[in-house]
């Protein structure tokens, strides 16, 4: 049974805000929220950056039956992967075992701020290959002592242990990052522009590499991004605390500030082209479908900004859930 999805996002607004729009998902009727975890926002002149593990500890809290994921945080320089299992394991007791940990290589707008160095794709990979070593076993319990090239531990155990099995969900734009998925991973979280390229780069892929290590495929979590607007002022608006997340040099930039420049620099028609535009439930439909009945992703999430997000909301949940869930059989 397909899983929908709403994207909660960090680096527009303030956490407080995310557990309203949280209650609102959950009345709606949508079935899981993934939430962004970053240190920096996109842009800096009209965004926020809260602190993720205590916003969904908030929306445990404020919730009953909705189930969570990090959408994505980075467990190789910030944090040391044994401290992100114990944060795992810690949400998922205050949700009462409704915790899913998705993880990714990261960006450099995290982690240069705060000092760290910022290999290439290899050098994170190697890293993450390590890191998921480490969360599944203290994650399934285990009192670990781990002598890797990048992480080590000495006995550590997590006292606070999760309730039950806690899935690790792997963010994943191309072959590389979906065969670690598929060899070491329960899920794949993946950005969808094309659905047949995401079936080429990433579903394939995982399968095979599944397949290779007698594992079973991972699941797909797929993300679109979608502005909610009735013309192209409004979508740009709307749009305004994201303009960046498209802008040259995002993995390696430190500063939003740079980010919002070079956004700005850019043509606004072409900033707004690298985003779904829609306007009517219809439309939303048309473009989430693909997800459901292409891809046939095990969750779909709906990554969508508006001027209006808690009116977006129910709308969702009153005029597009129902129908997309009629589709998905």
């Amino acid at each position: 049974m397909t899983t929908f999805a709403y994207f909660c996002g960090h680096e527009q607004w303030q956490p407080e805000e995310l557990v309203e729009h949280a209650q609102l998902a959950e009345k709606a009727g949508f079935d899981m929220l993934v939430v962004s975890e970053h240190f920096h926002p996109w842009v800096d002149d009209q965004s926020a950056s809260g602190f993720a593990f205590s916003t969904i500890g908030a929306m445990a809290q404020a919730t009953d039956r909705v189930s969570f994921a990090t959408g994505v945080t980075t467990p190789l320089f910030r944090y040391h992967p044994a401290v992100v299992a114990q944060a795992a394991a810690t949400l998922d007791r205050l949700s009462g075992g409704r915790f899913n940990l998705g993880v990714g290589t990261g960006e450099n707008i995290n982690e240069g701020p705060l000092g760290y160095d910022f290999p290439n794709y290899a050098g994170r990979a190697a890293r993450m290959r390590e890191a998921l070593e480490i969360m599944r076993r203290l994650l399934d319990g285990e009192k670990l002592t781990f002598n890797g090239e990048h992480y080590v531990t000495d006995r550590a155990k997590l006292y606070s242990p999760p309730l039950g099995p806690v899935p690790i969900w792997l963010a994943a734009g191309g072959p590389k990052s979906a065969a670690l998925a598929g060899e070491m991973a329960e899920g794949i979280v993946t950005s969808v522009k094309d659905p047949a390229e995401t079936r080429e780069k990433v579903i394939e892929p995982a399968k095979k590499a599944a397949e290779a290590a007698g594992r079973v495929s991972p699941k797909i979590l797929a993300t679109r991004w979608s502005i909610k607007a009735e013309n192209h002022d409004e979508a740009w608006e709307a749009l305004y605390s994201w303009r960046g997340l498209r802008a040259p040099g995002r993995l390696d930039a430190v500063d939003p500030m740079d980010l919002r420049t070079r956004a700005d620099q850019l043509p606004r028609e072409e900033v707004l082209g690298r985003y779904s535009l829609v306007s009517t439930p219809d439309d939303i439909i048309d473009t989430y479908t693909p997800l459901v009945t292409d891809l046939k992703a095990d969750v779909v999430t709906f990554q969508m900004a508006s001027l209006d997000q808690p009116a977006l909301i129910e709308m969702l949940g009153r005029d597009v859930l129902p129908k997309l869930r009629a589709l998905a059989g």
